[in-house]
This record gives structure tokens, sequence and C-alpha cells, in this order.
């Protein structure tokens, strides 16, 4: 058995990565730990954290033997650790030292080469010189502000605008759907542009009160984006069905009113993968299970313009 690809699930979500899979067409042949493993070539995966897309097996006569063969190859190297602690952690000491540092939003990602090995047996290793993401296990930590914001849900925001590299700034108005309490609008609001932040439900008094926000009491679904003024960015951390909020996208797109989309899919009982291929259709969508998500896909929509 030859593997080609490994995919690595973020804990709780292993049945929707193998459900992507099976309808891309890609078999599991086994799971090591987290990890997905496949003698198919990689494809694209929404609920991997992370893929390996150069994958080989490597022989580990010792600790420096296996430390020197990763070496000869890159310099900077994140260990998956499933089975031989003792020994995975000999070799990673043995390698210069990668520090998963949490980044402080809006820091850009890390652009450094960075690979991924895990230890098959004591003597075998499994090793990706090239994987999707820049980060270790494909997990992005930040350093938390736990004063200003009413809530974690910021931190899937962070992760998303990192993820794609892009966020708004100062002159550029963004539309926060679903807003309340305020975690996602505060967190706009830091980057110095205007927020708009609608939602039926109570805003945090301090989020509602900060300069740059307009309140507007009343249903995301009401809005007609044809009579919306132009925004830069739309937002949506909306509680609905996927189909529902297809559904809003298609209308704010085929309006022409907003720029840049990034909204959660939430996915409410079982997992509706046939809705988030349609979203994964769209052209230029990109769309991504971050580390900080629960049972639910970002969609992220860069530049889009009415044709």
């Amino acid at each position: 058995m030859t593997i080609r690809s490994a995919y690595r699930a973020a804990e709780g979500f292993e049945r929707e990565l193998e459900e992507e899979l099976r309808r891309a067409g890609v078999a599991i042949a086994s799971w090591h730990g987290p990890l997905a493993l496949s003698e198919a070539l990689p494809v694209a995966s929404a609920w991997a954290l992370d893929v390996w897309t150069d994958v080989r097996e490597a022989e580990v006569p010792s600790i420096k033997g296996a430390a020197g063969a990763l070496r000869a190859i890159q310099r900077n190297w994140a260990l998956e650790p499933v089975l031989h602690h003792r020994r995975a952690a000999l070799i990673e000491a043995a390698l210069p030292p990668v520090k998963a540092r949490a980044l402080r939003f809006p820091e850009p990602a890390p652009t450094g080469h960075l690979g991924g090995w895990t230890l098959l047996a004591p003597d075998r290793m499994l090793l990706s010189p090239t994987k999707t993401s820049p980060f270790v296990q494909g997990q992005v930590r930040f350093e938390e502000d736990r004063e200003g914001p009413p809530s974690r849900a910021y931190l899937k925001l962070w992760e998303a605008l990192t993820r794609i590299g892009r966020w708004p700034g100062p002159g550029e108005v963004a539309l926060d759907l679903g807003a309340a309490p305020g975690g996602w609008t505060w967190a706009l609001a830091q980057l110095g542009g205007q927020v708009v932040a609608v939602d039926k439900a109570a805003m945090d008094p301090a989020i509602a009160a900060l300069p740059n926000v307009t309140v507007r009491t009343e249903s995301a679904f009401g809005l007609e984006p044809e009579w919306e003024a132009p925004v830069d960015w739309l937002f949506s951390d909306i509680i609905c069905y996927p189909a529902r909020l297809l559904g809003l996208v298609r209308r704010w797109m085929a309006a022409g009113r907003a720029r840049n989309f990034v909204c959660t899919i939430k996915f409410q009982g079982e997992t509706d993968h046939d809705t988030a291929a349609a979203f994964a259709a769209i052209p230029g969508a990109r769309l991504f299970h971050g580390a900080h998500n629960k049972h639910e896909l970002m969609f992220c929509l860069l530049d889009h313009r009415a044709s």
C-alpha cells in the first residue's frame, strides 16, 4: 500500500471528512490518529484542517537518522504525535524548533515552508514536505481578548480572515448580519472601518455604542439587497439552515451589492453535504472548517462583483 495523501481532521469531525472524501471519490485506506490516509492523490477538502500533499514513507534507523533525513529535505517540520511518543519527541528535539506561537490579529499567517511528519512504527515514518496549512496541525491560535468582545465567536472570524489573508480596513463598510450580541461586530470595528450590525435581537450595549458601529434592529432575511447601499464586506453568523443561507448569499450576489463575503454555514443535525457542495461550486469560493469552528463551515468569496 502506497499512501499518497493525508487529511487532518478536527476532533469530532472525522465522519464529515470521511463522507466528503467519499463523495470526491477518495477512499480512506486507514486512520492514523486524526490523519485520514489515502492511496489517492490529494484533493481539496473543506473538512480537513490540513492536507498533506506530498506524502512519503521513510525508514527510521535511529533518532539521529530520522532527524537527518527530514533536515536533508527542508528545515521546518511539524510533528503529528500519534504513536511512540517518547521516540517522536526525541526526533522532534533534534530538529530546528518550530514555534506554534499565538498570533496577534490582524497579524498575517506565517509564510515559511512547513512540512508534517508522524511515526507509523518505531522504525517507520510518514512525512510530507508540503501541506495546505502553514500552521502546526492546521490549528490557528490567537492572543485572545477576554475583556472587549461579548462572546468568543470572534475567534472563528479572526481565523477565517487570517486564512484568506484579507480583512476590512479604514474606509470600508462591513455589513454584519445576525450580529447580536456583537462578537463579530466588535472584531470588525477594531479594524477601523464602518460596521452596520443587523439583528432583531439586542446587541451588547458596549458594542452598540462604538463610534463606528450602526445598529439596525431588523431581520437579516428581511433586507432587500437591491434597495441597500453597496458594502465592501458582507458577514453572516446567522443561525439558520444552510439552504436558507445559500439563498441569501445568492440574492446579494445577484444584486451586486457586496464585494466580499464571509459567512458561517451552520449545520443542525445531520451535515448537509449537498448544500455545502453548492456553496463550494460558486466560482472563486473558499470553503473550510477552521480550528475554532463547531459543526459548521466558513464560506469566503473575495472581490465578487455582479457581471
